[in-house]
């Protein structure tokens, strides 16, 4: 019998790329399938809402320099998993990385853990996106029933306290991705790439038009809380700068993994980079960053330049746009789930593969499902708490996984190699360590919970039905 000790830190070979039984996932994705996959998960209410929301209570017009930190920051991350995603081409991504290269205790940490974050962000951004639609359907002249529109608990301006009962459009679009995601991923790619088309294409119509109703005077002062309050909106726009992370879960759905997910993962950052700066120079020019509106930023400046009707343009491109955040997201979370079941961490249901559609149909309902209760149930600021340590944590394990295994295997074939190795990688540590020191105390408990209800089913299940304890 292994012991225990040995069976936390024994690690999966690198070259184990073992099926499990009812067949595996159908490699469809070429290189720009795949980098519209980390654009829809990067570019989402980030630049809709939370560029807005920086500038007016944070940086000003600093907010650029914001992104442009947090930018850099989450490039040291992206270097990582590029590096990782074309040595160890399987799905999982920073779960599997750490199976790897820290053994089996520290892939079970960082994949439960990821199956809560991605499930979680699914939720918030499915709250998000149903508060627009709500909006919209105001603007229609369509009344709906006050008890749908919302989580108990939520506040809004006008309602009588206990008035909502579900957030029914949040719980609706949960289920709609989750659909879409069994489809099979050559389907469920097609939708997300034309999202991502619209996504772009409206972020484009923001920065040409916007362009010629920049006034120079709205950029003075560009720093009017300091240098300080521009790397505050650094740690808050962080948020808005990953998204490979969960893209990088479907290499084994890439039709050359090794050769296109690293270059995939670093030009999804380096698209959603540009578009971020672009757009907020737009916006920061058009309104001064003391008016802007932070609830609809951009289709708010561009109707207070006399554009109102390419303003409702812009906010009814963001909602469907915003829509590739749950498919990126979603899509990640099945995929860790899908993992972790192969290796036997999780009960072997959850990996059925469906045999025509070659999706992991049953792990993506259930998170489907539960993303879709979470939506409903709870205001958008208590399911956004669940959503940010998982992620730094996530980057500081792939981040060291990139150094431990660089130095421990450095003859293995790499097609992408992190550059400024082992300090590019470090700042990737620090800065997720330094964003951590952040969280409430709210944030850490909720994550403790979880954690703890992760080591009752690692040492009652996993640890004993793991393949590498069968071997």
């Amino acid at each position: 019998m292994t012991a225990p000790g040995n069976a936390l830190l024994r690690r999966k070979p690198i070259d184990d790329v073992e099926e499990v039984r009812g067949g595996g996932l159908e490699r469809t994705l070429g290189l720009w399938q795949l980098t519209a996959i980390g654009v829809g998960g990067i570019i989402g209410a980030g630049i809709f809402s939370l560029a807005g929301v920086v500038a007016n209570e944070t940086a000003g017009p600093a907010v650029v320099i914001s992104f442009l930190v947090a930018g850099i920051a989450s490039a040291a991350a992206a270097f990582s998993y590029a590096e990782f995603a074309g040595l160890i081409p399987k799905a999982g991504s920073a779960y599997t990385y750490g199976y790897v290269v820290l053994g089996e205790f520290a892939a079970w940490f960082i994949g439960w853990d990821l199956l809560l974050e991605y499930t979680a962000i699914v939720s918030v951004v499915a709250i998000g996106i149903s508060g627009y639609l709500g909006d919209l359907l105001g603007f229609l002249g369509v009344s709906l029933p006050t008890w749908m529109l919302g989580a108990p608990g939520t506040e809004s301006g006008g309602v009588a306290p206990g008035s909502y009962v579900l957030d029914l459009f949040a719980a609706l679009l949960c289920l709609l991705i989750a659909f879409v995601l069994n489809l099979g991923m050559r389907s469920a790619a097609r939708f997300e790439t034309f999202l991502v088309y619209l996504k772009v294409a409206v972020v484009a119509l923001v920065i040409v038009v916007g362009v010629f109703h920049i006034d120079p005077a709205n950029y003075n002062p560009f720093t009017p809380f300091g240098l300080s309050g521009a790397f505050v909106g650094a740690a808050t726009v962080f948020f808005a700068v990953f998204g490979y992370d969960a893209m990088s879960t479907a290499a084994e759905e890439s039709k050359d993994s090794q050769r296109h997910m690293p270059k995939a993962i670093v030009y999804s950052l380096a698209i959603s980079m540009v578009l971020y700066v672009l757009a907020c120079l737009v916006l920061t020019g058009m309104v001064n960053y003391r008016d802007i509106n932070t609830d609809a930023p951009f289709s708010a400046a561009f109707a207070s330049v006399g554009l109102p009707v390419l303003g409702a343009i812009i906010a009814a491109g963001a909602i469907f746009g915003i829509l590739t955040v749950l498919f990126t997201f979603l899509m990640g979370a099945s995929r860790v789930g899908y993992a972790m079941s192969r290796d036997g961490l999780l009960p072997a249901w959850f990996s059925k593969t469906d045999p025509e559609r070659k999706a992991p149909t049953r792990i993506t309902w259930v998170l489907g499902v539960v993303s879709a209760a979470i939506a409903g149930f709870l205001p958008i600021s208590e399911a956004a708490e669940l959503t940010n340590i998982g992620i730094l944590l996530a980057f500081v394990v792939v981040c060291v996984a990139v150094i431990v295994l660089r130095y421990r295997r450095p003859d293995l074939p790499r097609s992408f190699r992190c550059p400024g190795m082992p300090v590019v990688p470090a700042v990737g540590v620090l800065f997720s360590l330094w964003l951590i020191s952040f969280l409430n105390p709210v944030t850490w408990l909720r994550f403790v919970v979880w954690f703890l209800i992760g080591l009752v089913v690692y040492f009652g299940y996993g640890m004993r039905r793991s393949r590498l304890a069968a071997r």
